[in-house]
């Protein structure tokens, strides 16, 4: 079984510290390859992955000499221009893939990372008869698309040290945007009188400036920008919490099964996909808003961080996400 791995260009593969989407693929890729699977991974040529396949030299967000639309055009086309060589080609791109599916023959399996806009909802659905999907949520499917799985994002839990003790801070960690609640999280952090790290790329800079630079103040409320893997796993393992006051319909939260890896609990909105990555009570908490998260906050000591560890080894282990590609891959080749 040969498959190509379609990763994103907007960052490397593995991201150096953001990219969410990027860290998936690197994962699976490397899953799959310990599983006997052969794999080609189509990503950016700076990417540090075995079986790399590049067209587009650098990511476009980190080199903005690079049109992304010309080279996310080059870059899909690279693929299924040589499509002949693979059983399978599994997206990890997006919905702009689909539009090159049938002048194909080797199928296309495409995981929705989620749907950035109800504006792109159009070509799922021209596509859905002839398309395979995958969620990474039951809290993320369309009612109008058809899945042929939902499979949860896994980790590599070697990247992530367990940690008994209960750290003294909180946590925010990801993009600086409205959507992740960065503001929210401050307020929380202020209501619990507790002193709150932010770590993220700036993804708004006027959100930035308005609703996080006039709290700072290097001691109660600190930014230190974007962390990669090892700082990652210092900063997760020991906060006592992650805080993750999303404003939007989370499609899955990586760093919420992160910290949890680490024994770290979650307090989060009840939004998107929380409910099914949080055991709310045992590894974190649901809350409705920034007043009901401050009070989860007083009764977070009560969570046995072994429990957020065991968690994430049953539910989201990166073994368990490859195998249930791998049976998802048979059955498409199967059919």
């Amino acid at each position: 079984m040969k498959i190509a791995l379609l990763s994103p260009i907007a960052w490397r593969t593995p991201p150096l510290h953001y990219g969410p989407w990027e860290n998936i693929v690197a994962l699976l890729a490397e899953g799959l390859l310990s599983a006997g699977v052969e794999v080609s991974v189509f990503a950016t040529g700076d990417s540090s992955v075995k079986n790399l396949a590049w067209i587009c030299p650098h990511a476009y967000e980190e080199d903005r000499g690079l049109d992304p639309k010309v080279w996310e055009c080059l870059h899909i086309a690279h693929l299924c221009e040589q499509a002949d060589k693979f059983d399978l080609i599994h997206n990890h791109y997006d919905f702009l893939p689909l539009s090159y599916s049938r002048l194909i023959k080797t199928p296309m399996l495409t995981t929705i990372h989620g749907f950035s806009s109800p504006q792109i909802i159009p070509v799922y659905k021209a596509y859905d008869a002839s398309a395979h999907y995958v969620s990474i949520s039951y809290a993320d499917r369309h009612l109008d698309l058809h899945y042929i799985a939902n499979i949860y994002h896994g980790l590599d839990l070697a990247q992530f040290d367990m940690q008994m003790q209960k750290g003294k801070y909180l946590l925010y960690f990801g993009r600086i945007h409205h959507d992740k609640g960065t503001a929210e999280a401050i307020a929380i952090a202020q209501h619990s009188r507790l002193p709150l790290v932010i770590a993220g790329i700036i993804q708004d800079q006027d959100y930035f400036a308005k609703n996080v630079t006039p709290f700072l103040d290097g001691n109660h409320i600190r930014y230190i920008g974007p962390v990669g893997p090892q700082r990652r796993n210092e900063l997760l393992g020991n906060a006592l919490a992650l805080l993750h006051p999303i404003n939007f319909a989370e499609p899955f939260g990586l760093s919420v099964i992160e910290a949890q890896a680490c024994g770290t609990p979650v307090i989060a909105f009840n939004k998107g996909s929380m409910p099914e990555v949080i055991l709310d009570g045992v590894t974190g908490y649901l809350a409705e808003d920034i007043v009901s998260a401050a009070a989860k906050v007083e009764h977070i000591a009560q969570i046995n961080r072994a429990d957020c560890r065991l968690w994430v080894e049953d539910k989201f282990s990166r073994e368990r996400m490859v195998q249930e590609y791998i049976k998802v891959y048979m059955q498409i080749l199967d059919m």
